[in-house]
């Protein structure tokens, strides 16, 4: 009796500690604090743990949830009692409730309805049939289940509910597999990602009629539901529409948005809430009306995305899955009977969504395999149904164990969705074979193509200065593709950024902000220098996860018939002069790009080449210095100083040593260096004043270092790889992709103001690992860009 009295009693908000014989967990916010804090890492854990099967987070979301509840750990009393208490629940739902709002909201700004409205016939038809077929199937199913295990319910709403559950496609869990399986910018994934966003907004609609037949009143109340939450809608259209419109308007790109603004739109999202609440329709549905209607253009939507995604995203939206999971009993499907009808839901909802897909992407004369590929991917659950689900279970149209066979027949469609795809789907990465691979070339007139990686707006005063430095005077100059890397996170604002890419990897920076404006950063200094110059340059955006962002690189150098690729170095130089780590994940990239290059690669370790700013080409003054022990990578390097020597404002200091001892090369290296280092001096050196070349002898590591510091004040070294030279460090520099004399020249003991390029020759004769076929007959359209063209190439593709 007293402890039901205990339980009835509400709980105090905060403790007085335990000191004063208090125990936190008897009070709603630690305890609150303590749920949060354990939901978060379990889920993050398992997110871990399931990484390498790139399955996105939501399945480590809803397992977790799973199992803290009845399923798993919540089996023990004990420890349901202590952290999930009865008497918490109505904390807990309240804040995984709010979470959910906005979380609706993040999926409204993702949504633009002029894409729906722009979405072609064969996705209309696609999405279209992937909802009716598994919808009438869903109908059929329910028939079964309410014969079964699901005995008592009413008819109607439980028929729209079965059909809803089974027709969903998830369509921000969606966009996060595309993303990771880098099928998000093919044809495929253009394809269902529009009927995604059909489906999703055909689901929502559904949905509203299913919560409107399930209330408990007559059907007069269920026709006023619908008719009140139409009026909602068309007033959010015509009378919120204008208010959001006049905040976007006067959020200009380039300045910071109002805080007056922001704070009115995420109150006006909470007041949607209240209202649809209050109509009977579930307050998320306020909040995703909002989402859509807010303005997509201009900067206003993406801030609205960055201020609310991470705290909702990553604290308060797993507490949903938690409040799904208490839900969730998997120990009420027991028997043959139950086990069966799993069976069925599962091979209902597969046969439902695929079939449905497939039949109607071979009717619009899509190939079978991608068809196939299509319907597992438009096979996706994910939040959505779960709270379809949820509804369905407090609105009593659903009991225990048709929720708990629901919930993981979710479970099951999304987490075979990306092995399956991955099985049956290789997007052919095809390309023209192509000749200059390499710097070093017989005819050094032929255009320089180069591929230059960046990871942020730090990267780009460099990279500029290089590209100018490299320019050279012949006819035919250089044409860059400047590539910004970007990682690929689980934030939506990541998802919404890749929306936008286009097939070839266009920049969308001006449709894309973050906090600090680098988006007009980024497209001011390229434009700005591309007029200024003579070099032809493209932006292009890679986005994708770091394990796998080097393919992006190397597929793109091969389709732009790159000859060189132009890695930053995983180190950011400071003010006092040391490097500052990145992360092993960025060494990684360079080591795999290397590893899988189609072309030469040179990694460049940034102190400022030219100072924190642009130079114009007629104040660049540089020296820059090639060392040469000899090899093909060391050639490499010499071939890159003889085209930068063209400059009007390069100085080059060729250093070559020799050993004492003689040997140290392969006699056809040596001859042909003699014969590099001869052409060198015939056609670069003789008579320049801006050329300097000389010759050392040198006994042992001591006098290459005494030579190289001699040297310390010069702008840039130049040096191979592969250097024939013993190591130079007297610690482990742990940079193997620097070879050598590169690590040596990296370490802030040496020098704190040049910079290294380290260049890595593509070897045609050495093993491949190519990441792109060789097709000779694939037509070739590398897309140059020009100064008086790149506006128009942003639109092909590349």
């Amino acid at each position: 009796m007293a402890e039901a009295a205990a339980a009835a009693k509400p709980m105090k908000a905060t403790s007085d500690g335990v000191f004063q014989g208090e125990n936190p967990l008897h009070s709603a916010l630690p305890l609150a604090i303590l749920q949060i804090c354990v939901v978060v890492v379990l889920t993050r854990v398992l997110a871990f743990l399931l990484r390498p099967l790139r399955q996105p987070r939501v399945i480590a979301e809803i397992i977790g949830g799973i199992m803290l509840g009845p399923s798993a750990l919540g089996r023990s009393s004990a420890f349901l009692n202590t952290v999930f208490p009865k008497q918490s629940l109505t904390v807990l739902d309240t804040l995984a409730n709010i979470g959910l709002i906005y979380f609706l909201f993040l999926v409204g700004l993702e949504l633009d309805l002029r894409a729906i409205r722009r979405t072609g016939s064969t996705a209309l038809v696609i999405a279209v049939a992937g909802i009716s077929l598994p919808f009438i199937m869903g109908i059929g199913t329910s028939f079964v289940l309410q014969h079964t295990v699901n005995r008592g319910v009413a008819t109607g709403p439980f028929l729209v509910f079965m059909g809803v559950a089974l027709s969903i496609t998830a369509f921000p869990v969606l966009a996060r597999i595309l993303a990771e399986l880098k099928m998000l910018t093919t044809d495929i994934g253009r394809m269902a990602m529009s009927a995604a966003a059909v489906n999703d907004v055909a689901a929502w609609i559904l949905l509203a009629l299913a919560i409107a037949l399930s209330g408990s009143g007559s059907p007069l109340v269920s026709l006023w539901v619908l008719l009140t939450g139409t009026g909602f809608v068309l007033a959010a259209f015509f009378l919120l529409r204008p208010l959001l419109s006049w905040m976007a308007r006067r959020s200009p790109e380039g300045e910071p948005v109002k805080e007056i603004y922001i704070c009115a739109t995420l109150a006006i999202v909470l007041a949607a809430g209240f209202v649809t609440d209050t109509i009977g329709i579930h307050a998320l549905f306020g909040a995703f009306i909002v989402g859509i209607i807010v303005p997509k253009d201009g900067p206003f939507a993406g801030v609205l995305l960055e201020k609310v995604e991470d705290l909702i995203s990553g604290l308060f939206l797993p507490l949903y899955f938690v409040s799904s999971g208490l839900k969730t009993n998997v120990l009420t499907i027991k028997g043959g009977e139950s086990w069966a009808l799993l069976v069925l839901v599962v091979g209902t909802a597969c046969i439902g969504k695929i079939g449905g897909t497939v039949i109607a992407s071979v009717v619009v004369r899509v190939p079978l395999r991608e068809a196939v590929t299509l319907g597992f991917l438009m096979n996706t659950k994910g939040l959505v149904e779960l709270i379809v689900l949820n509804i369905g279970k407090d609105r009593h149209v659903l009991n225990d164990e048709t929720f708990a066979i629901l919930v993981l027949m979710a479970l099951i469609t999304t987490f075979v969705t990306t092995p399956v795809v991955m099985a049956i789907y290789k997007p052919a990465r095809r390309s023209a074979p192509y000749k200059n691979r390499a710097v070093q070339r017989a005819n050094p007139d032929d255009e320089l193509r180069m591929l230059a990686c960046f990871h942020s707006t730090r990267n780009i005063p460099t990279m500029i200065n290089l590209m100018e430095s490299s320019r050279g005077t012949r006819r035919r100059g250089i044409t860059v593709y400047a590539m910004h890397l970007v990682e690929l996170s689980e934030r939506s604002s990541a998802i919404s950024m890749v929306h936008k890419a286009r097939r070839n990897g266009m920049p969308f920076w001006n449709k894309w902000r973050n906090g600090d404006g680098d988006g007009d950063q980024l497209v001011v200094a390229f434009e700005t220098y591309q007029q200024l110059s003579h070099v032809s340059i493209r932006a292009m955006t890679a986005i994708s996860d770091l394990h796998t962002i080097h393919e992006d690189v190397v597929t793109s150098a091969h389709r732009k018939r790159a000859a060189l690729i132009v890695l930053p170095f995983h180190k950011l130089h400071q003010v006092d002069g040391h490097m500052e780590p990145l992360g092993d994940e960025y060494q990684h990239v360079n080591q795999r790009v290397l590893h899988h290059a189609p072309c030469s690669v040179a990694i460049l370790v940034d102190r400022g080449l030219g100072g924190a700013a642009q130079v114009a080409a007629s104040d660049v003054s540089y020296t820059a210095a090639v060392v040469f022990f000899g090899g093909r990578d060391d050639r490499e390097a010499l071939a890159y100083g003889m085209r930068m020597v063209e400059h009007p404002g390069i100085a080059l200091h060729v250093l070559r040593f020799l050993s004492k001892a003689g040997g140290g090369e392969g006699n056809d290296d040596r001859a042909a260096d003699d014969a590099f280092l001869e052409e060198f001096r015939a056609k670069v050196a003789n008579g320049n004043e801006s050329v300097r070349y000389e010759e050392k002898t040198v006994g042992g590591k001591a006098d290459v270092v005494e030579a190289l510091k001699a040297n310390g004040r010069c702008n840039l070294f130049l040096v191979g790889q592969g250097t024939p030279c013993m190591a130079l460090a007297d610690r482990s520099t742990d940079c193997p992709e620097l070879g050598t004399v590169g690590s040596y020249l990296a370490l802030p003991e040496f020098s704190t103001v040049a910079s290294v390029l380290v260049m890595k020759q593509y070897d045609p004769t050495a093993k491949h690992y190519d990441l792109v076929e060789e097709v000779a007959e694939i037509a070739v359209d590398v897309d140059t860009p020009g100064p008086n063209r790149n506006k128009g190439a942003s639109n092909q593709d590349g």
